[in-house]
This record gives C-alpha cells, structure tokens and sequence, in this order.
C-alpha cells in the first residue's frame, strides 16, 4: 500500500479523484468539532450509496459541511 497522505479540509468529501490514494482527512466545522477518517475505507464501506447519489455522479464528490453523515459511522 502507498504512503498514507494526509490533507485538511474544511468539510467531509468523498472524491472520485482521491480514491485508491490512501488518504486521511481532517476537518473541522463550524462548532469546532475536529473529524478525521480514512478515505478509501469510507468510500470501500459506502460504494453502493455513492455511487448512487446523483451529485457523486454529476460532480464526482460528496460533501457535508457540518458533521461526517450517519451513514459513515
């Protein structure tokens, strides 16, 4: 496996173009929660979900501003 990279953002996203990079992001919202997850896992775990949703589709990403979705966890 490739070295892990690390990025910071300042929401949750689920990329096409970082898939198989082995990254981890963290961010922080707005009430100063910090959030950290392993992307290629949050994407393996929830392939099906995305790649059913629409904006995935159209803007190859998937993002919420405030919070990693239930749906993660």
């Amino acid at each position: 496996m490739s070295k892990l990279t690390k990025l910071t953002k300042k929401r949750f996203v689920i990329s096409k173009s970082l898939i198989g990079e082995n990254v981890e992001i963290t961010f922080t919202n707005k009430k100063n929660e910090t959030f950290t997850y392993n992307h290629d896992e949050v994407f393996s775990n929830n392939q099906e979900r995305l790649l059913s949703m629409k904006c995935f589709n159209q803007y190859g990403n998937y993002t919420n501003t405030n919070k990693i979705p239930n749906w993660v966890k």
